[in-house]
């Protein structure tokens, strides 16, 4: 499976969700606190051109915000 990344904030009750499915899920990833990296920051906004948390990365797909459903599929596309 590729890399998976989320941009997320200590205060962000779906970035909490996101990272805890992910880890009942065993699921590796990549956690970058935006509140306080401002490089990581700039590099979320670049990309996803939000501002809000939790935006997810996993390989070329992307999600702003954590929609469990949404988040199984784009799982499911990347181990094909």
């Amino acid at each position: 499976m590729k890399k998976v990344t989320i941009y997320s904030t200590p205060t962000c009750q779906y970035c909490e969700q996101a990272k805890k499915y992910m880890k009942e899920n065993d699921i590796d990833y990549k956690d970058y606190d935006v509140s306080s990296d401002t490089d990581r920051r700039k590099e979320m906004i670049e990309k996803s051109g939000q501002m809000g948390v939790p935006v997810i990365v996993i390989g070329d797909d992307m999600m702003v915000g954590f929609d469990q459903g949404k988040f199984e599929k784009m799982v499911d596309s990347q181990e094909e």
